[in-house]
């Protein structure tokens, strides 16, 4: 695939929806949405591309198959990729070796039980988190965590359902936007704008 000019090689599952497992689902709804590329990933992945890391600490909030750890490696982050399915850390970590990127250190990380003494990065990311309506909050929380006082936090968005909710909890936890990019996504017959927040303490 193409991210920017670069040619990458992401290795992910051919179907999210065979990887759904009932009795993960009545535990917690959990699903498998880490399997899939979303448009608002590989728009980030650009973003984290054209972004000079300089060995900057930067943690993935729901890293997916890895893409966007794998160009932030490329770029000179120090990451951390993390994500709630331990197999969505093996596909990160596969996927940046199979890009020659140093490989991100894997935190497997539930929002709703996070660390007492979670690990505080300079950058935060995140891309497509938002789409059921408790994870605005968690992810804001998730957010003020672990984002270093001076850090700043980027997360895309292409207009989920928690949207709102999120920006509201980052108000209430003396984070603030002090960025919005709304970026056009176009791939065949999909049209999207992605929203990309910066976000920092107040």
């Amino acid at each position: 695939m193409k991210i920017a000019d670069r040619s990458l090689s992401i290795l992910h599952p051919a179907s999210a929806e065979d990887l759904i497992n009932e009795a993960d689902f009545d535990r917690d709804e959990r699903l498998p949405y880490w399997a899939e590329l979303w448009p608002s990933s590989r728009t980030l992945a650009e973003c984290m591309l054209a972004t000079p890391g300089n060995g900057r600490s930067l943690l993935e909030l729901g890293c997916g198959a890895g893409l966007v750890s794998t160009c932030a490696s490329l770029s000179g982050f120090a990451v951390v990729a993390s994500d709630y399915y331990e197999d969505a850390l093996r596909f990160a970590e596969v996927n940046s070796w199979r890009n020659n990127a140093p490989t991100p250190r894997g935190l497997l990380l539930d929002w709703r039980h996070l660390p007492a003494a979670l690990e505080r990065f300079d950058v935060v990311i995140a891309s497509d988190v938002l789409y059921e309506q408790p994870y605005g909050g968690l992810v804001a929380r998730a957010i003020d965590a672990s984002l270093a006082d001076d850090g700043v936090a980027f997360v895309a968005d292409p207009g989920r359902v928690a949207r709102d909710n999120f920006t509201q909890a980052i108000d209430s936890l003396h984070l603030s936007v002090a960025d919005r990019r709304d970026l056009a996504y176009e791939d065949g017959p999909i049209r999207q704008t992605i929203s990309v927040f910066e976000i920092r303490r107040r």
